[in-house]
C-alpha cells in the first residue's frame, strides 16, 4: 500500500513560484537602474556625463563631488604657477581646469533650508488638510461637492499664474527670500492633496469609534486626535486597523473619566450608565 501527500489545488507549484521570484528579481533590477545610472554619472567628468552617446566605461573622477562641496574660481596659468603644489585631491582638480579652490561651498546651509522648508511645509498641510477632511467627512457641509472641486482645481491652475501677484505680495509683506515664505507658498499648493486624500481615509473609518470614544468620555476633538487622525495616517485596507484603533480609543481613555469595568456573569449585552447603574438590571431572584 503506497502512501500518497495531499496536494493544495490552490497552493501555487514549485515552478510558479520561481517564475514569481525571477520576475520580481528582474524587476527590482530594472527599478534600480535609474538609481545606478545616477551614481555613475556623479563619477564622471563634466565632458563624460553630457557626452552622446552616454559613455558606460569611463575613468572615474570625483570633480563632481569637489565642484558640490568646495567653491572655485578661474585664474591664469600664470597665477596657478606661482601657487605651491596643490593640498588635496579637490585642489589638484581645480588647478588641471585652470581653478583655484577658494574655500567651501554652501551646500550645507542649502541643504538644511530645503529640510526646514519640505517638513515645515509637509506638517502644515498635513494637519490643515486633516482638519478640512475631517469636517467634509463628518458634518453636512453645504455645497460640498463644489467646494471639494474648487480645492482640487487650484492644482490645475499654471504657476506662472500666479507667480507675479504672489511675488508682489511677498515683497510687501517682507516675506521674500524668507523661509515661511516658502513654507506658506509649499503649504497652500499641497493642502489641496492632503485634503481629499486624508477624506478618502476618514470616509472608511467607521463612525460608531468616535461615538464610542465619545461615550467613554471623550470630546469631539479627542476622538479626532487619538481615534480618526491615528487611523486615517494609513489607508484603513482591512478590518482589523479598524479594530485595533477601536481597542486603542478605549485603552487610552481619561483617566479622570474612565471607570473600572468589573468581569460579571451576567449578559454581555448590559451597559453601565454614568450613575453606575447597570442597564437593563439584572431580574431579582424570588
Amino acid at each position: 500500500m503506497s502512501l500518497t501527500t495531499a496536494h493544495s489545488v490552490v497552493a501555487p507549484s514549485f515552478r510558479s513560484r520561481r517564475i514569481a521570484a525571477t520576475i520580481v528579481v528582474l524587476y527590482a533590477l530594472i527599478s534600480m537602474i535609474p538609481l545606478a545610472w545616477i551614481f555613475l554619472t556623479s563619477l564622471k567628468t563634466p565632458p563624460d556625463s553630457i557626452s552622446y552617446p552616454p559613455k558606460i566605461v569611463f575613468q572615474p573622477s570625483l570633480e563632481g563631488y569637489c565642484n558640490l562641496f568646495t567653491t572655485r574660481s578661474r585664474q591664469t596659468t600664470e597665477y596657478i604657477a606661482t601657487l605651491p603644489p596643490p593640498a588635496n585631491l579637490c585642489d589638484e582638480v581645480a588647478r588641471s581646469r585652470n581653478m583655484v579652490m577658494a574655500g567651501r561651498s554652501n551646500f550645507l546651509p542649502r541643504f538644511i533650508n530645503s529640510l526646514v522648508i519640505a517638513f515645515g511645509s509637509t506638517a502644515l498641510s498635513v494637519l490643515l488638510g486633516a482638519g478640512a477632511a475631517y469636517a467634509f467627512s463628518r458634518f453636512k457641509v453645504p455645497l460640498k461637492d463644489d467646494l471639494l472641486f474648487f480645492i482640487l482645481s487650484t492644482r490645475m491652475m499654471p504657476p506662472i499664474a500666479v507667480a507675479i501677484p504672489i511675488y508682489l505680495m511677498y515683497r510687501e509683506l517682507g516675506l521674500s527670500d524668507t523661509k515661511l515664505g516658502m513654507i506658506l507658498l509649499y503649504t497652500a499648493v499641497n493642502v489641496s492633496l492632503a485634503v481629499w486624500l486624508l477624506k478618502g481615509f476618514m470616509d472608511e473609518i467607521p463612525r460608531e469609534y468616535e461615538e464610542a470614544a465619545m461615550v467613554d468620555g471623550y470630546t469631539r476633538l479627542q476622538a479626532f486626535f487619538k481615534v480618526v487622525l491615528p487611523a486615517s495616517w494609513r489607508p484603513p485596507s482591512s478590518a482589523s486597523s479598524s479594530h485595533g484603533m477601536s481597542t486603542h480609543s478605549r485603552s487610552s481613555s481619561p483617566p479622570a473619566r474612565r471607570r473600572p469595568h468589573r468581569p460579571s456573569s451576567r449578559s454581555s449585552s448590559a451597559r453601565v450608565d454614568r450613575t453606575g447603574r447597570r442597564w437593563p438590571p439584572a431580574p431579582r431572584s424570588c
